[in-house]
């Protein structure tokens, strides 16, 4: 069972764990224990979550998100198989937190009387110096 919020808490069987052996530091310890955890949770089926927080978790998730709709998260950063295991579960946490966040809705305003009046002048000033950047010629008399 992972705690979310006050609201959501994400089942046993939403969850699975694999584990591999890590790359990295560890000397011998890397050839030997499989200390890699794979976390893989099922987000599209689960009933926890909503529509609008699912599609938010998929494109937050990017190339975690396999096609049948779980989120696959690795972690083999420590020696040790359960504080990858805690850390799998933390990023995981994190990411559905991320997901529960509504954007919020952006308000289409128009450009004040003023701003468009300095966007002009500017403009202006800005084409003089440009016109004035023109060959120089040579007077001949």
């Amino acid at each position: 069972m992972l705690r979310i919020n006050d609201d959501i808490i994400i089942a046993d069987w939403e969850l699975s764990e694999q584990f591999s052996r890590s790359s990295g530091p560890g000397g011998q310890n890397v050839n030997k224990v499989e200390t890699a955890v794979e976390l893989r949770f099922e987000a599209d089926r689960s009933p926890h979550l909503s529509a609008p927080v699912k599609a938010r978790l998929k494109r937050l998730a990017g190339r975690r998100w396999t096609t049948e709709g779980a989120i696959v998260i690795r972690a083999e950063e420590t020696r040790s198989q359960k504080r990858n295991r805690e850390l799998a579960e933390e990023r995981l946490v994190e990411l559905i937190r991320a997901a529960l966040v509504a954007p919020k809705r952006r308000i289409a305003t128009k450009p004040t009387y003023g701003s468009q009046q300095r966007r002009l002048v500017a403009k202006a000033v800005r084409g003089e110096v440009k016109a004035g950047r023109g060959r120089v010629g040579t007077d001949e008399e």
